[in-house]
């Protein structure tokens, strides 16, 4: 087992910022016309309030979890630990569908937003994905971006660690400008804005806020890589949590009550920005933290994507090349370029293809929390001695809360709910991936 081991190289502080930067990425920039669009600026508030709550809950019963087990792969070694080989690999294939889920969404959004800030980039025609025109300039862009990235991940976490901190900074600065926007200029504040639209609108948008609260989890993913207290790490996983509430809220009512053209919510963030402070530079600046925001949140996701592949090839659940640590580096560079080589075919699908990503992998990623939130129960039941540095506040009803919670989430998703998966496009990658997922537990190696 010695050449399976990871290095213990990051700080609390690198683990904060990985969960946070995982969290913000593209999505606040080229969805919050959409939640506003869809629910009103009151509704859109709404749905991020419950399914913000949801979250935190469950969050907590991770961060307990991950204290108490440190290892690599996070849900994996919980799940298997409470119900065994079979749910684990059920659990963990979700989660990384969540993951690469991410990754491609990210990989596709940064050529489109550079095609905001140039729009003459769009250039060699390919095909049509959804109606979308798909250009070579737009595919090459996203391919070499995959690769920088993917060699970054494999030269060492913790110099991924450090740039995503100094990007972080960007990405605070551009909600400091809508933030102080909207408090300098509330004359601006239009008489109709759109406050509450149904129901049916905030079902819309709470199936959003798995996918744009996924990466929190990321810590417990390379817990294992985390030096000092393991109390630390469920400390870190609350913190960057509530950072990613407190910022999503502000995106909701930056945006929601900015004096923008209802009908217009392609980059409705960046044009809140540029609304407030009359300034298309202003605007240009945040299309630039978006930017900034998919580097931090594809490091992120690749880093917890290969670790979960990592942990189940290391334990026999998945081929076992998966499982190979680079000498020098230390890191599972197999799982690592596996996953980054997914993202740089993303982008070869085009624009239309974000909104299925965003639902699919957020109906894998709450599945995985569904788990989780079991296992926790579970363990504290069975293993009431188990050594838990941090315990989540509340105990076992803590715990029945994440798993109702997780349920709710769940539903959410399923045809009969308003904001169902739409068919063939989202069931259809879901089915893809369960095909897949079952094929390779067929095929695991037997002992």
């Amino acid at each position: 087992m010695a050449d399976k081991q990871l290095k213990r190289v990051l700080s609390r502080f690198d683990a904060a910022v990985l969960g946070f930067g995982a969290m913000i990425g593209w999505g606040w920039v080229i969805l919050a016309g959409t939640w506003v669009a869809n629910a009103g600026v009151g509704g859109a508030a709404l749905a991020f309030v419950i399914g913000s709550t949801a979250i935190l809950v469950i969050g907590m019963t991770y961060a307990e979890l991950a204290s108490a087990m440190p290892f690599a792969g996070g849900e994996h070694a919980y799940t298997e630990r409470a119900f065994g080989p079979t749910i684990s690999f059920v659990c963990t294939w979700s989660i990384i569908f969540g993951y690469v889920a991410v990754v491609a969404f990210e990989a596709i959004a940064l050529p489109v937003a550079v095609v905001y800030l140039a729009p003459s980039f769009k250039a060699v025609p390919l095909w049509e994905v959804a109606g979308y025109q798909v250009h070579l300039s737009e595919a090459a862009l996203g391919g070499v971006a995959a690769i920088a990235i993917t060699a970054l991940n494999i030269l060492g976490v913790r110099i991924a660690a450090r740039v995503q901190a100094a990007v972080i900074l960007l990405l605070l600065a551009a909600g400091a400008l809508l933030l102080t926007g909207g408090l300098f200029h509330p004359g601006d504040i239009p008489t109709d804005v759109p406050v509450w639209k149904g129901f049916g609108g905030v079902f819309a948008v709470i199936i959003m806020v798995p996918f744009l609260f996924v990466g929190f989890d990321v810590i417990p993913q390379s817990a294992e890589e985390v030096s000092g207290p393991s109390r630390d790490i469920g400390r870190a996983l609350i913190i960057s949590l509530v950072m990613a509430i407190a910022f999503y809220m502000l995106i909701v009512f930056s945006v929601g009550l900015a004096p923008l053209d209802p009908e217009n919510v392609d980059i409705a963030t960046a044009d809140a920005a540029g609304a407030w402070w009359k300034s298309e530079k202003v605007a240009g600046f945040v299309i630039l933290a978006g930017i900034g925001g998919i580097v931090t949140s594809w490091n992120s996701f690749l880093i917890g994507g290969s670790r979960a592949l990592f942990a189940m090839a290391r334990s026999g659940q998945l081929p076992g090349f998966l499982s190979a640590v680079h000498p020098k580096f230390g890191t599972p560079w197999v799982a690592i370029a596996l996953i980054g080589g997914i993202s740089a075919l993303a982008p070869l699908l085009g624009r239309n293809a974000l909104v299925w990503i965003v639902n699919a992998g957020g109906f894998g990623i709450a599945l995985a929390y569904l788990f989780v939130a079991a296992a926790f129960l579970k363990l504290r039941r069975r293993e009431p001695e188990m050594e838990r540095p941090y315990r989540a506040p509340g105990g076992s009803v803590t715990g029945v809360a994440a798993l109702i919670l997780g349920a709710g989430l769940i539903m959410l998703y399923l045809p009969f709910s308003p904001a169902a998966l739409s068919w063939p496009q989202e069931w259809g990658l879901l089915g893809a991936w369960g095909a897949l997922g079952l094929a390779l537990w067929l095929a695991r190696p037997t002992r």
